[in-house]
């Protein structure tokens, strides 16, 4: 599997397995957690997402139960997770209403959590979860620097961010954010041309991809307009030995921003088989025929 060096603190594998699943598995044992990742660690899959706010502030949990039982998993892991969504559930039930916090008391607060709900004592990748609109930059700014200078987090970096919340964040920060975490796929290509990806290859950011499958809504029968484009993907897939799903994820790994696409299962079967789309080549023009049926029309 390849590796991506975000920084020169922190690789991760190039396909990142997502964990905001975790808790909707009707089976969280510390058995079958350890059987899912160690399923990704025999791929070269070392790299693993987290959020606080997954599965109603539990997946964290359900993580931890199983790196308390197996220790050793630990040092073969990347762990990445996310904070700053206020959400009036589980450990915020209380909460009048779903919100952002990027207070640096919310963000101490939110480590020292997942630090102790995944039972580890670091995490690698920090990432603001959500843009604020009443994010004090200096403020949240400095909370990011102060968690890793204190080593509890290795690198920091953000979610769902556009250039501007970037440079606003980064202006105020010694630190260098590293990734951010945005959607795309064959079903979500906003960002290939709204400016977004084109900022992080110009500043040679190595961006991730949330939801690289389209949630699902790609392997939807009752979608009438993917049926071209289903049929493209599974005639690539068909002449290469892989499913649909590889080469959806395949079309963003042929980008050069070098996408690390973030892909979330619960399905022991389908965990074995993340790397397939490592395997398939996509040249330019099958890649701008996906593109072509993705807009439902040809490049202007």
């Amino acid at each position: 599997m390849e590796r991506v060096e975000l920084n020169d603190k922190l690789e991760l594998s190039r396909v990142i397995y997502g964990m905001w699943r975790l808790g909707d598995d009707a089976d969280t044992s510390v058995a079958h957690v350890q059987a899912k990742i160690e399923a990704c660690l025999d791929q070269g899959i070392t790299s693993f997402d987290q959020a606080d706010i997954y599965g109603g502030y539990e997946a964290e949990t359900i993580l931890g139960a199983c790196l308390e039982q197996a220790p050793h998993l630990r040092g073969k892991m990347e762990i990445v997770t996310k904070c700053d969504i206020v959400a009036p559930v589980g450990r915020y039930s209380d909460a009048r209403v779903k919100y952002y916090d990027t207070s640096a008391a919310h963000i101490e607060s939110s480590i020292e959590h997942s630090l102790k709900e995944m039972q580890i004592d670091h995490i690698d990748l920090l990432l603001i979860h959500r843009p604020d609109p009443l994010m004090d930059h200096l403020e949240t700014g400095a909370a990011l620097d102060a968690a890793v200078a204190s080593g509890k987090v290795g690198s920091v970096g953000v979610s769902n961010f556009k250039p501007h919340d970037w440079n606003l964040l980064q202006s105020a920060m010694k630190e260098r954010l590293i990734t951010n975490q945005i959607e795309m796929s064959v079903l979500a290509t906003d960002a290939f041309t709204n400016g977004d990806l084109a900022f992080h290859q110009q500043h040679n950011i190595k961006p991730m991809a949330w939801s690289p499958l389209a949630g699902g809504a790609l392997f939807d029968d009752s979608n009438t307009n993917t049926v071209d484009l289903r049929t493209c993907l599974k005639r690539v897939a068909d002449e290469q030995s892989v499913g649909v799903d590889a080469v959806a994820v395949a079309w963003l790994l042929a980008h050069p921003a070098q996408i690390l696409p973030v892909l979330g299962t619960n399905n022991l079967d389908r965990i074995k088989s993340l790397s397939d789309a490592t395997k398939v080549s996509i040249d330019r023009q099958t890649w701008f025929e996906i593109y072509t049926l993705s807009l439902g029309h040809e490049v202007a």
